[in-house]
């Protein structure tokens, strides 16, 4: 079941980076919600995800607190 929980963060991620501020919230809220061995990984994913979005880059900030 956690597993399904990392996966639906990264699809409602995908789905918002369209709006920083939509994204920012989106990644506050994944942080508060998920295990740190499943935040580690979202960090991993997170950095490959952003590379081609350099508007998204400050968002990083938010999971490395």
């Amino acid at each position: 079941m956690p597993r399904a929980m990392l996966d639906y963060t990264k699809t409602v991620l995908q789905k918002v980076s369209f709006d920083v501020k939509l994204f920012a919230k989106e990644l506050k809220k994944a942080v508060s919600r998920l295990l740190p061995s499943e935040i580690e990984e979202l960090k991993i994913w997170l950095q490959y995800y952003i590379l081609d979005k350099p508007e998204l880059q400050p968002t990083l900030i938010l999971i490395k607190a």
